[in-house]
């Protein structure tokens, strides 16, 4: 991924985008975080800035904040932790701590 991509939270406003921006992710075999999200939910928003700052600091994985509906979300937020394309891990609600011990269990870098 471009380099001023890493350290940010990447929107998917469309299925194309997503699909994109989730291949980019498998093909430089970083972690993917995907926040499945929407704009009513109130503890989306809470953990929103919290996401982004992680993000900033972990330069080594991708997030994506996405409302995809293909991986069957039934409630928000649900963070999806994937490598290489391959789901290996799940956060459901605003638990921060959770969120930092799964991305720092799963974000190790790729020689």
């Amino acid at each position: 991924m471009a380099s001023s991509e890493e350290g940010q939270v990447l929107g998917c406003h469309s299925v194309e985008q997503w699909k994109d921006l989730f291949q980019k992710g498998v093909d430089s075999k970083k972690l993917v975080v995907v926040d499945f999200t929407a704009s009513w939910c109130g503890p989306c928003r809470f953990i929103a800035p919290i996401l982004a700052e992680i993000a900033k600091k972990t330069p080594h994985a991708i997030f994506l904040k996405s409302v995809a509906e293909e991986y069957q979300v039934e409630a928000m937020p649900t963070f999806l932790f994937f490598k290489e394309g391959k789901e290996v891990d799940k956060v459901v609600g605003a638990k921060k701590e959770d969120l930092l011990a799964k991305i720092t269990a799963h974000a190790t870098l790729t020689a």
